[in-house]
């Protein structure tokens, strides 16, 4: 099973470093999700991936409640009745996590506020400052 999934480029995830442990799905479901084990746990460990270093330091240092301190990824998957199906979802979830982690982000350009913009703020709060004064006991 040395499949490879691409992720970005020329980095691949190979599945030969995922393992896979099926497990009973919670919730509703009657007697059948009683008996049979279809949920999938995914593990990933992040150091000992074929993964480049600078995706290994980005998913490491990324806050997410699915990577242990340990550095290692678990998915679990229950959505689907087929075990095969929730082997498919948390290799999809493992890959979307990758791809978002590793995802170049835009830097942020700081803008001003337009001089109507300010004239405006100011305008509102010179009426509402009015407003509350009018309020006030008339002092003889």
């Amino acid at each position: 099973m040395s499949e490879h999934i691409p992720i970005r480029g020329q980095v691949h995830l190979n599945l030969d470093q995922v393992s896979f442990s099926a497990m009973r799905a919670q919730g509703a479901g009657g007697q059948h999700v009683n008996k049979v084990s279809t949920a999938i746990h995914l593990r990933f460990d992040i150091k000992a991936s074929s993964l480049p270093e600078s995706y290994k330091e980005k998913l490491l240092a990324y806050s997410d409640q699915r990577i242990t301190k340990e550095g290692v990824i678990m998915i679990k998957s229950q959505d689907s009745r087929s075990q095969e199906q929730n082997k498919l979802n948390a290799i999809d979830k493992l890959v979307k996590l990758i791809f978002k982690v590793t995802e170049k982000q835009k830097m942020r350009r700081a803008t001003k506020p337009t001089k109507g913009s300010i004239t405006r703020r100011l305008n509102a709060k010179s009426n509402r400052k009015q407003l509350k004064q009018n309020r006030r006991k008339i002092s003889m």
